[in-house]
């Protein structure tokens, strides 16, 4: 069974989705070293379930795994690309800690990392597309210790060769939408940044035949916009309800004429956005005649992890309730 994708305003989320109960067992029980890897698939499959439903209940059109087996989205690939050890933890913010994985040798792919979760979502999403998702090469390396390449690009482009491998073993099984998350490079808003992560994105992404995305989320965003134009993507998707839009003028005054995930419900608020609210920041982005429906994207922010599940649930409902009725009126 074959979904069919609205025209405009398709609905989409950025990937993660709260930790639903299975998995957190599974993760717990692995750690300890208390499941084997067959118990283990067999949780985190009733998790993605759960999250497939809900978002299918929502009404999104283009879903995701719910990121269920990831307790991290760099330490993840980390623990099983060659070349990394676990490092010690190392506080994001508030109280959100992370292990820093640390290189210590050649960095090498070795088996798919993401391939059995996108088919388990794809055994339940009732035809819609699922997006295979992973973390792209820059935010790989910056949230990381390098002890062996000793040169940024070096293992960016590294990290860019063994990454496309894995975009490959996706495509090779169906996905037809790839996006590579990349939230490290807001926090480096500079040319030189942008412009090695383009040269990255070459590597990991020329000749691949899937719609191709980049997340980037949070930061000065506005301050890296003339130099990611060029990228050899079909979408960028932004955060932009946290910020308050503020980077609707800037794709407006340089010309952005790709696709965007367009973020209209904050993460990082347990407040669930009306579906008025919604559609006027819908309505924000086509009075500036930026872009056309059929070039945008109706998302979150970023992940919904950190909200509760039926906060989360509801953000999604409405968000798709708006988009909705947007295509009536646009």
């Amino acid at each position: 069974m074959e979904y069919t994708v609205p025209k405009k305003f398709p609905t989409t989320v950025v990937g993660s989705y709260p930790k639903l109960p299975p998995a957190s067992k599974a993760l717990k029980l692995r750690k300890r070293k208390e499941i084997g890897e067959e118990e283990f698939r067999s949780l985190i499959e009733e998790a993605i379930k759960g999250v497939v439903e809900d978002q299918i209940w929502a009404g999104v059109d283009i879903i995701s795994d719910g990121e269920q087996s990831r307790e991290d989205m760099v330490v993840y690939f980390a623990e099983i690309m060659e070349g990394y050890v676990p490092g010690e933890w190392v506080k994001i913010f508030d109280n959100v800690y992370f292990r820093k994985p640390i290189i210590v040798g050649r960095i090498e792919w070795t088996k798919p990392m993401t391939l059995d979760d996108w088919k388990t979502a794809t055994k339940y999403s009732q035809g819609r597309p699922v997006k295979g998702i992973l973390t792209g090469p820059y935010t790989m390396l910056e949230w990381s210790f390098d002890l062996h390449y000793g040169d940024r690009y070096e293992v960016i482009m590294e990290l860019a060769r063994v990454l496309r491998k894995e975009i490959e073993a996706l495509v090779a099984a169906g996905a037809k939408y790839i996006q590579v998350d990349e939230p490290a490079l807001s926090t480096r808003p500079w040319k030189e940044e942008a412009e090695m992560l383009g040269e990255a994105l070459k590597v990991m992404l020329k000749g691949i035949e899937a719609k191709k995305i980049v997340h980037i989320c949070f930061g000065r965003i506005e301050r890296i916009i003339p130099y990611i134009l060029d990228y050899p993507v079909d979408q960028f998707d932004f955060e932009l309800r946290n910020s308050d839009f503020r980077l609707l003028p800037y794709l407006k005054e340089y010309g952005y004429d790709k696709e965007i995930g367009y973020g209209v419900v904050d993460v990082h608020s347990t407040q669930v956005e009306t579906v008025e609210e919604i559609k006027e920041a819908i309505d924000r982005i086509m009075k500036l005649d930026i872009l056309p429906p059929e070039k945008i994207y109706i998302d979150p922010d970023c992940g919904l992890k950190r909200l509760p599940r039926e906060i989360a649930k509801m953000k999604l409902k409405n968000m798709v309730e708006a988009a909705r009725i947007a295509r009536e009126e646009w």
